[in-house]
């Protein structure tokens, strides 16, 4: 049971047990040496160096247990995940030697240990880098190619679930809403349409013409249905969609082709952390009370499979509704001019709410940006309710409590840089937390955290750092 808890809460309790065992053998010794001096006369003198000798014994326990606390205790937890950063998440910091001097040569020779695995992981990261550089220049000839054809191109699991998408369904899929990897077909399509040209693809197996309606229902659609030969799923290519789309514009080609297999149906507790879809988003706001202060920015940014999707994001300004304060603005830099003409929190906020579909949404402090959205719940005719995760207790699991657990201090043990003119912007802070959460998800799976209910489980266990938002 034990092998559960935290090292310094161990070391903690061996200290408690310490200072009772003291406790008992003083008082016990004293009654012993009361019993046989025979005199009730020195009853008062045996109670008053009893009672001196514990509170003396506890204070030096106590004193003791805080400088090993602070000297071994938590070096070594800061030890062990300062290693675990640079085994699992890629980390090339120096180690902080300064706070580990009292653990004697452990380390450095963990710092030594960690160079040498550096050394070789940086051999082995060049040469998939070189290689990486080369698919990339491939997928950036293709995506261009691609662009340069008169059609758009959507590949498709056969649960309906995007897989892919090239440059002109983007911009086809943007004019109802933003593309996402992994979203249902049936967010841009009618559903009716699509199932019925999918049953006549099935049955024949071969290529279908078919007329498609948006999912409003009005927009037609002169689309081809394409079987994938030996591979399950289907590519949709749309005809009718010519897209003027200047170069500055294009987007890249974007795909997993991972999502082509077909996956059971799990709760969210049972699923594996690298399968989930995360949607890390930030505000910026007039002030710092949800009851009260209002949304002046949303920005946020898709995760699939431990990557962050080039392309998926969302930054929206948002119309408050009253005035921003001057000295908001001086902190996220967005002023009521900036703001005259972009949707309220009604429209932005539903905006948001359709790109998280189907994803555990993140955020850093996570209760502070919620209180403002679910404030907002009716009037948005949503329910706020997708899972959640926050890079504060996440971080508390991985590196202590007793840790700073700032935005700029875990981007800063993870070598994540946020650029100057990004920082305090929601989208800048955003990217910044979702590099962060890539690097994070190897190191919860090296601690055995292996599905979200397992990492929610772990968050609780700092319940006293923020409000538990998964009930």
């Amino acid at each position: 049971m034990l092998t559960n808890l935290s090292l310094r809460v161990r070391v903690f309790l061996f200290f408690v047990l310490m200072a009772f065992g003291g406790t008992a053998v003083a008082g016990l010794a004293l009654y012993v040496g009361y019993q046989r001096a025979g005199s009730p006369a020195l009853l008062d003198a045996f109670v008053f160096s009893g009672t001196l000798t514990i509170f003396g014994l506890l204070a030096l326990v106590v004193g003791v247990w805080l400088l090993f606390d602070e000297n071994v205790a938590k070096p070594i937890e800061r030890l062990a995940a300062e290693m675990r950063a640079r085994a699992h998440a890629g980390i090339q910091n120096d180690m902080d030697l300064e706070a580990a001097r009292y653990l004697g040569d452990l380390a450095p020779a963990a710092a030594g240990l960690a160079g040498q695995l550096s050394d070789t992981t940086l051999e082995t990261a060049q040469t998939v880098a070189n290689e990486t550089a080369r698919l990339a220049a491939d997928k950036e000839r293709l995506s261009a190619l691609l662009t340069d054809i008169p059609l758009a191109m959507i590949l498709v699991s056969p649960s309906h679930q995007i897989v892919l998408y090239d440059g002109q369904a983007a911009e086809f899929l943007a004019q109802i809403a933003t593309p996402r990897l992994n979203a249902s077909l049936f967010d841009y399509l009618d559903k009716a349409t699509v199932e019925a040209a999918y049953a006549k693809l099935v049955k024949t197996g071969m290529e279908v013409t078919c007329p498609l309606l948006g999912h409003d229902g009005i927009q037609h659609i002169d689309a081809r249905m394409k079987p994938l030969g030996n591979a399950s799923g289907y590519m949709l290519i749309l005809d009718s969609v010519t897209l003027d789309v200047a170069p500055e514009a294009q987007r890249p080609l974007v795909f997993d082709f991972d999502l082509l297999e077909q996956r059971a149906a799990t709760p969210y507790d049972a699923r594996p952390i690298e399968d989930l879809c995360f949607v890390v988003f930030d505000t910026e706001t007039t002030g710092l009370l949800p009851h009260k202060d209002e949304i002046v920015q949303i920005g946020a940014v898709r995760m699939l499979r431990g990557r962050i999707i080039e392309g998926e994001v969302l930054n929206t300004l948002v119309d408050p509704g009253m005035p921003i304060p001057p000295p908001s603005t001086k902190v996220h830099g967005v002023s009521d001019a900036m703001v005259q003409g972009a949707p309220d929190i009604r429209d932005a906020g539903r905006t948001f709410h359709h790109f998280a579909r189907d994803a555990v949404i993140v955020a850093h402090n996570a209760p502070f940006d919620m209180a403002f959205l679910r404030r907002h719940a009716k009037r948005m005719d949503v329910a706020w309710d997708h899972p959640i995760l926050d890079t504060v207790l996440l971080s508390a699991v991985l590196f202590g409590a007793s840790e700073t657990h700032t935005l700029d201090a875990l981007c800063d043990r993870l070598d994540v840089t946020i650029p100057a003119a990004l920082r305090h912007t929601a989208l800048g802070d955003a990217q910044a937390t979702a590099e962060v959460l890539t690097k994070m998800l190897p190191m919860l799976k090296a601690r055995n955290f292996e599905t979200f209910g397992d990492v929610i489980a772990e968050t609780r266990k700092h319940g006293r750092l923020l409000q538990d938002l998964n009930q």
